[in-house]
């Protein structure tokens, strides 16, 4: 049975997130969910008490059944569910003083995830080599919904954005000859946790020549306000622009989409957040300092370059789609 103080205090860790830390709606109930691990392995003792408990956390969870084809939780949730409950014990910790006094500090900060091996497919992105193919694609002029498509593929590998931003990204946020795009949520551009960040596009010139492109094409026939992943209408085979607002599935339209574009190119269908891995991975290979790894890391628009570390670091080892696993 989960310890009643234990529940109340996570209701305050919640409230805290939601209303000091600002999160929205989704990030916390994804916080609720991480942490229910955490009081279910804690049961009737007090989590002032969990440097004593057995077996530790992390092993706790690394034992716990999951999705997976081995029965076990993937790793990225392992990491998010020790990560979520260092950061939790340590606010208690400063929250509760007392109640916690005789917990280590140490032993917060040194709650790690335990090692597993990735299943098939965990860290998959799609490579550069990939989105050169989806660039190269002949598209007829008339093919405005294509056309868009492709431009979409590279400008999402160029900025890492995510598919809901670049659903809801304004022309006027972009600036692909300078290489720069606003996402504001005062843009109307949906962010995650809605965060607030000017970033920029890698300079892969023959990916940014076909973002350009769609740009200068949409510019003068559209208004600022309007999609840069244009809405398009279809009468008898006939296509146009629709400066109408973006619906609320559009980043579901854009995954549609872009599985007929994988499919045309004629490789491996891969979801839209891949090209995010993929600007990373490429990002990151070409880092030769902290202060470009950084870079790297506000470009993602990660809180702490830990989250970059955590999450990215593997993948450069990793084949992309098509090639064999480490």
């Amino acid at each position: 049975m989960i310890n009643r103080d234990n529940y109340l205090l996570l209701r305050v860790y919640l409230d805290h997130l939601r209303d000091d830390n600002q999160l929205g709606p989704a990030s916390v109930t994804r916080y609720q969910f991480l942490l229910r691990h955490l009081l279910l392995w804690a049961d009737e003792v007090p989590l002032s008490r969990a440097h004593e408990l057995r077996p530790p956390y992390p092993m706790y969870l690394r034992n716990l059944p999951g999705g997976r084809t081995n029965g076990a939780l993937a790793p990225a949730t392992l990491r998010k569910s020790v990560q979520v409950a260092r950061a939790f014990l340590g606010w208690a910790k400063s929250a509760q003083p007392r109640e916690f006094r005789d917990v280590p500090q140490a032993w917060i900060d040194g709650l790690r995830a335990p090692r597993v091996s990735p299943s098939p497919g965990e860290h998959r992105f799609v490579g550069i080599e990939e989105v050169f193919r989806i660039a190269a694609l002949e598209v007829p002029e008339d093919d405005l919904a294509t056309r868009r498509d492709r431009a979409a593929a590279c400008l999402l590998f160029l900025s890492g954005i995510r598919a809901s931003a670049l659903g809801s990204l304004p022309i006027r946020a972009v600036d692909v000859p300078k290489r720069v795009i606003h996402q504001w949520p005062s843009l109307g551009v949906r962010t995650k946790n809605a965060k607030s960040a000017t970033t920029y596009l890698l300079d892969v010139p023959e990916l940014l020549a076909v973002a350009e492109t769609w740009d200068a094409f949409i510019r003068p026939r559209l208004p600022e306000t309007a999609m840069w992943y244009t809405p398009t209408i279809s009468n008898w085979g006939d296509q146009r622009l629709s400066a109408g607002p973006p619906g609320s599935n559009r980043n579901v339209a854009l995954a549609k989409r872009l599985r007929l574009l994988f499919a045309a190119a004629g490789i491996p269908y891969q979801s839209p957040h891949k090209f995010r891995h993929g600007h990373a991975v490429f990002a990151l290979q070409h880092a030769r300092t902290m202060a470009d790894y950084k870079a790297v890391s506000m470009n993602l628009m990660h809180a702490d370059i830990s989250i970059t570390d955590g999450i990215y670091a593997p993948l450069p080892a990793t084949k992309c789609n098509g090639g064999s696993q480490n």
